[in-house]
């Protein structure tokens, strides 16, 4: 099981976007299933969003990635407020992080789970906190 974020979940819907190390990240999931905070399904449809809006996805496709998403076993993990305000907070302000960002890293952390990401500040933001990256 690995932590997923939107970056790698949007390139798995976007052609454009997606690359080997996402189609990996897909094959992963789908064969070990993975964790999220709960933002996440509504920080990927917001990007589904975006990219609709932008004329990159049909509602076609928009009902074909929503299928695709919907069969993968993601657990969306609660974030209880003691835990955004007494561990999460203080992770995005070390790392300068928005506090969602930050979620997906102290989820990593707390999991003792590696991270998959596709923003390459994450990635070495989740270095210093001593997140594995998934690979």
């Amino acid at each position: 099981m690995i932590v997923v974020d939107a970056s790698v979940a949007i390139a798995w819907c976007l052609a454009d976007e997606s690359d080997e190390y996402a189609e990996q990240m897909l094959e992963r999931v789908a064969n070990e299933g993975a964790a999220a905070p709960a933002h996440w399904p509504v920080e990927v449809a917001n990007g589904i969003l975006s990219a609709e809006r932008r004329g990159r996805l049909d509602a076609d496709e928009v009902g074909r990635v929503s299928r695709l998403l919907d069969q993968l076993a993601v657990e969306v993990v609660p974030v209880e407020l003691s835990t955004a305000m007494w561990s999460i907070l203080p992770t995005a302000r070390e790392l300068k992080l928005s506090v969602y960002d930050a979620a997906y890293i102290d989820l990593a952390k707390f999991r003792r789970l590696a991270l998959a990401t596709l923003d390459e500040p994450m990635r070495d933001l989740a270095n210093r906190a001593g997140v594995e990256l998934a690979s």
